[in-house]
């Protein structure tokens, strides 16, 4: 049983699995890639987990993220309808089973995984998820990165030049943006959850006001004509990043504030303050009330 998948289940979930009510199967077999068009050779596959990104042409074929172990089949089906030619990179956008659980298969089939130095420290050894009281184990050797980088590194393939760019505290620390420069294309990974509340991992380096200084910059750097593939949520552009930097510093200052005036996390659970936001960002991976735990945890330290 993949012990990384279950920890990264919501935790109700997971003690079910692990108590044999589900099995990855069932979990996982209803599960169905779409592939989403982006721009020519780019493409976007949405299953379950974060988002995939994939450039195809005549160098190869490079992915961005591989979501979960059970649905490799389903994943390299999906880009075999794409391209003929091997997956020859997959490159992390951060350390989260949802985002690397497919790296042990796709290691073992000949990609080379990528990713920050702070990716593979936190996979090569048990890591603490705080927000939920869980701990993931150590990735097996063949699902850890065989190369890392600590600031940026740069692809050339498919007649893309393919930045990385690590973007410090922000969901993890180890987060990195891949831009396709010359389609004006971005793949933000979970520094945008868009249409959702985010997770932010304060127990892995992340903070409210890294996603932010993150998300500005990055609004800066698109156009109107880009196209943006968030971590979670539908394909996207500058507007729609624009409104979620919008919530993020109004639920920041909003926090700032009730802490500054004393109150506790109970008394400000029970405000309600962000109840303007709730009904439409609340219904994703973080409910309303886990929201505010991880802002107060956060924005409490300093």
């Amino acid at each position: 049983m993949n012990y990384r998948l279950i920890s990264w289940l919501p935790a109700t979930l997971a003690i079910l699995i692990s108590a044999g009510a589900y099995s990855q199967e069932d979990r996982f077999a209803g599960v169905e890639i779409t592939t989403h068009d982006v721009a020519p050779g780019i493409y976007m596959l949405v299953g379950m987990g974060g988002n995939i990104g994939v450039s195809v042409g005549e160098d190869g074929v490079f992915m961005i993220d591989d979501q979960f172990a059970p649905l490799t089949n389903k994943i390299t089906a999906a880009v075999a309808a794409l391209s003929d030619r091997p997956i020859r990179f997959v490159i992390n956008t951060h350390w989260h089973g949802d985002h690397t659980g497919g790296n042990e298969n796709l290691g073992n089939r000949g990609a080379l995984i990528v990713a920050h130095d702070n990716v593979y420290a936190r996979m090569s050894r048990d890591t603490e998820i705080g927000a939920f009281n869980q701990v993931v184990p150590a990735a097996p050797k063949a699902a850890l990165p065989v190369i890392t980088f600590n600031d940026n590194v740069t692809f050339r393939l498919n007649g893309e030049e393919i930045r990385a760019v690590h973007y410090q505290h922000s969901h993890t620390d180890g987060d990195s943006v891949i831009h396709f420069v010359n389609a004006n294309v971005i793949h933000t990974g979970d520094i945008w959850f868009n249409g959702f509340y985010p997770f932010i991992d304060v127990s892995s380096g992340g903070s409210i006001d890294g996603v932010i200084n993150s998300i500005t910059t990055l609004i800066d750097m698109a156009d109107d004509n880009t196209r943006i593939i968030p971590g979670h949520g539908p394909l996207s552009d500058k507007q729609g990043m624009r409104g979620y930097l919008e919530m993020l510093e109004t639920v920041r200052d909003r926090m700032s504030r009730l802490i500054a005036e004393g109150k506790s996390l109970e008394e400000i659970i029970e405000l309600k303050p962000n109840a303007d936001y709730d009904d439409a960002m609340g219904k994703g991976f973080i409910n309303p009330e886990k929201f505010l735990q991880i802002l107060y945890g956060d924005l409490k330290q300093y």
